[in-house]
């Protein structure tokens, strides 16, 4: 069971990271994107956020 807290908090750092590279590499770019998403309306947000668990969990089913 160590193993499986392992590599919870390795995935959770892993996206940390990612989630991290573009406000570092291109700040003004990450800005221009959140302001768009800001505009979205809650629909659109939904489906992006859907489109991103489903993407993720086949990308687990992948791997595994």
């Amino acid at each position: 069971m160590e193993d499986a807290g392992n590599s919870l908090w390795a995935a959770l750092a892993l996206v940390l990271v990612i989630e991290g590279l573009l406000p570092f590499l291109s700040p003004g770019g990450w800005r221009r994107m959140f302001q768009q998403m800001l505009a979205l309306q809650d629909g659109q947000l939904r489906f992006f956020g859907l489109c991103s668990i489903v993407a993720g969990l086949l990308l687990l089913w992948f791997v595994s």
